[in-house]
């Protein structure tokens, strides 16, 4: 049933391929618990009970509460399948509530740090050009890592300077990239060397293979290191730095929710969250009734 399941958001819901592959390993990990627990794998004999020992296992594994809610989604849209298909009667996730945590606050780079690594400082080594290249990338674009990885070399027209970027749910939009950057990328474009089966794929390794999402974030996280201190050094919070400082130069929020392939407002805001010191620095500066010494 997870093969069909697989299929049927792949070819149906058309998730991006890696989405398909949490999918698949959180399915497997919950059916390796199942033979192991209660000797079968009969989906249709989960009940409750059965999802929250799954989830006790996990906790004490010391998986971390983000990971588990993660498990718990994608096995809910696996039930959800298995009503539609007639497989089961009820899912055993209702009322099963995700678990609460507080994210880790998620602090930019500031544009000093970014600034270290503008196109024109690229080394001549091809394996250090093409690092930096990608910090350069996910900074001025706002991508996430799997867009990247599966950025496609018909999708980048260097005519237009802008970008197709294939996101969740398959959603395509456009990205403009910067004159410096689109050097960059036709430098790049010409020293590359793919093997047949991956020469779509615009980012390709020494191997001549479509990059893998670990090697984008090593590469983030190695080259990044030499110029912050920051504990988080991954290429979401490139993303995240992209989305802080298009705001504080002033781009409209709207503008940046298109950007970055958000399905709704809410989750650009996030990106402003980061700035509340910012504001309160310019309200007490310049609003009137936050000056001292004014009677009420």
């Amino acid at each position: 049933m997870i093969e069909r399941f697989l299929d049927y958001i792949s070819v149906e819901k058309r998730y991006s391929p890696h989405t398909l592959t949490s999918y698949s390993k959180d399915l497997k990990d919950f059916s390796v618990f199942l033979l192991k627990t209660e000797a079968h794998q009969d989906y249709h004999l989960v009940d409750k009970k059965i999802i929250r020992n799954f989830m006790v296992e996990l906790t004490e594994k010391e998986i971390s509460k983000r990971s588990i809610n993660r498990k718990l989604s994608s096995l809910r849209s696996f039930y959800l399948f298995l009503l539609k298909v007639g497989h089961v009667q009820v899912s055993p996730l209702e009322n099963i509530q995700s678990l609460k945590f507080y994210a880790e606050k998620q602090i930019p780079f500031s544009e000093e740090e970014m600034n270290n690594h503008q196109l024109e400082k690229f080394h001549p080594a091809k394996s250090s050009f093409l690092k930096e290249l990608i910090i350069e990338t996910l900074y001025q674009t706002g991508m996430r890592r799997a867009e990247l990885v599966n950025l496609l070399v018909e999708n980048v027209d260097f005519g237009k300077k802008e970008i197709k970027v294939i996101g969740k749910g398959n959603k395509a939009r456009i990205i403009p990239i910067a004159e410096k950057l689109g050097l960059g990328f036709e430098k790049y474009l010409m020293e590359r060397k793919p093997l047949k089966e991956w020469e779509m794929y615009f980012f390709i390794n020494a191997k001549g293979k479509k990059l893998t999402d670990k090697f984008v974030y090593s590469a983030v996280n190695s080259y990044l290191s030499l110029v912050t201190s920051k504990k988080k050094k991954s290429p979401h919070i490139l993303r995240h730095s992209f989305a802080t400082h298009v705001l504080e130069h002033g781009a409209e929020i709207s503008k940046v929710k298109k950007l970055m392939g958000h399905s709704s407002l809410a989750s650009t805001q996030v990106y402003t969250s980061a700035n509340i010191e910012q504001l309160k620095k310019v309200f007490n500066n310049a609003h009137p009734r936050a000056k001292k010494n004014v009677n009420l």
